[in-house]
């Protein structure tokens, strides 16, 4: 019998191996594209734009499948299949000749990584209901850690070989691939699995099938807001540091490292020490306050070492917040319905990918272009505070009427 603890190292090595690939790619595939592109800097720019697109979209179309399909078929033969299409994928784009094959690669590794619902509906299903929330932010930790080895890694890998970093991910892959396949059982029993159908099998059948239960309906709406605002730093944080103050790859590399540790304490420690002392609902209001402080004092600090103090204050914003209603949620839809509640979440999740680059990077780049009025270099981040206002206004309004229904 293989121990809880044990299956939940098994499902977060399946995280940590698909972050790893997502940050080994930061530093390579930039300077791949350009080398396949015979070194033409602004068309590889767009083609990189597309490709970043691109993998969000597959991610949003495919993760309600595969969540739809975990809760029909169970999760571990998903979790097996989405890793060796993984390694697979990785092999092609380190062998990859010409842009079309590192396209399809990228498109491929979007579909696999889709199956990270999966690992978050099979915590759900072997943790208790009032320690899932908990469970989720380890998820958020193995997201960080592979946030701070991937970019490093790849980077080091990278100088040998561009392609060299991809084969390492496979090797990885295959790696994780083989422990998966002996250490983790399937967690959903058969009496808990639901009849599979197309009509929920996808983005919009899914959020219309969550609808139904209120909790989730109206978390879903603070999700997405707070998912969007929090994009602004994805986005726009090594535009913003260069521009404001005149960071090079050095300085952004090391705090963008600091982000990561943030997410690694935050998710992995912070979370399972306070949300049982504070209760979920007020962890999720504390955590959208101070998210939208956060990037209200971002887009003001006049001097670079002030965003490290701000970083730190950053595990008690979204950081919190997010694990904290993804737990409210869960706890709210049956067994045979996680991975349709976790698959739905990471649409939202890669909605925000695809439609928050054009709108946070736009409103940097005018703000400090010669059209603006005024030159607002922080202003992305000052409207992604108003976001989190709008998105905390939400979640206040959910809690009042649970609460009034619960009284009734």
């Amino acid at each position: 019998m293989v121990s809880a603890r044990m299956r939940t190292i098994a499902v977060l090595a399946v995280v940590y191996i698909d972050m790893l690939g997502i940050g080994l790619a930061y530093p390579i595939l930039p300077k791949l594209i350009e080398q396949f592109e015979h070194g033409d800097v602004s068309r590889a720019s767009v083609i990189f734009g597309l490709l970043a697109g691109a993998y969000s979209l597959m991610q949003f179309l495919l993760a309600p499948l595969l969540g739809a399909l975990s809760d029909r078929f169970g999760r571990r033969p998903i979790i097996l299949v989405a890793l060796l299409g993984m390694g697979l994928n990785y092999v092609l784009l380190g062998l990859a000749p010409n842009l079309l094959w590192l396209a399809a690669g990228r498109l491929i590794s979007g579909a696999m990584g889709a199956s990270f619902s999966t690992a978050n509906a099979y915590l759900a299903d072997i943790t208790p209901p009032e320690k899932r929330a908990q469970s989720f932010g380890l998820i958020g930790a193995a997201f960080g850690f592979g946030f701070i080895t991937g970019p490093v890694l790849g980077g080091i890998l990278g100088a040998i070989d561009l392609h060299l970093p991809f084969l390492v991910a496979a090797g990885l892959s295959f790696v994780d691939l083989v422990f998966t396949y002996f250490v983790l059982p399937e967690s959903l029993d058969g009496e808990h699995r639901k009849e599979f159908a197309w009509s929920r099998a996808n983005p919009f059948g899914a959020l219309r099938e969550l609808g139904r239960y209120g909790d989730v309906a109206g978390l879903m709406v603070v999700y997405i807001l707070a998912m969007f605002a929090n994009r602004v730093s994805e986005m726009t944080w090594v535009l913003f540091s260069s521009y404001r103050f005149h960071w090079g790859p050095k300085e952004i590399g090391i705090s963008l490292a600091a982000v990561g540790v943030m997410f690694v304490v935050g998710q992995g420690f912070l979370v399972r020490l306070l949300l049982p002392r504070i209760g979920e609902r007020r962890a999720i209001v504390m955590g959208l306050l101070v998210s939208a402080v956060l990037m209200a004092a971002y887009g003001i600090i006049p001097q670079g070492w002030m965003i490290y103090p701000l970083i730190a204050l950053g595990v008690f914003g979204w950081v919190i917040a997010q694990p904290a209603v993804m737990g409210i949620m869960s706890k709210a839809v049956p067994a045979n319905e996680q991975g349709l509640l976790q698959g739905a979440l990471a649409s939202l999740t890669s909605l925000t990918s695809i439609i928050g680059p054009p709108i946070w990077t736009g409103l940097f780049g005018y703000f400090v272009s010669p059209a603006a009025p005024i030159i607002i270099p922080g202003a992305a981040f000052f409207v992604s505070s108003a976001v989190f206002l709008v998105s905390l206004v939400v979640a206040l309004r959910w809690l009042r009427v649970r609460a009034q229904a619960i009284s009734v």
